[in-house]
């Protein structure tokens, strides 16, 4: 019995060493003072954001889902509408 005993806790320490690890690997590296040596991780380019919508283009989004809600479309149709409405510039 003390020797599972033993195993699990071992088991448990290794788990939460190895997360450990793993969570302080995760974390973007500092720059130096030269622009050429700064690298970037996979984990560092997973993390930024998308870019925003130009200002134009969420007019004109802003404008067909407008247009769509006059209408009353939901679904695919919606979708659909929307989708041609932006390709013309905001008009169906």
């Amino acid at each position: 019995m003390r020797i599972a005993t033993m195993f699990t806790t071992a088991a448990f320490v290794a788990l939460f060493s190895v997360s450990a690890m793993a969570q302080t690997a995760t974390t973007p590296s500092t720059t130096t003072t030269t622009p050429s040596a700064t690298t970037t991780t996979p984990s560092t380019t997973t993390m930024t954001k998308p870019k925003a919508m130009k200002p134009a283009q969420t007019a004109v989004s802003k404008a067909c889902s407008t247009q769509a809600d006059a209408k009353g479309l939901h679904g695919k149709a919606r979708a659909k509408f929307r989708s041609d409405c932006k390709k013309n510039g905001g008009k169906a």
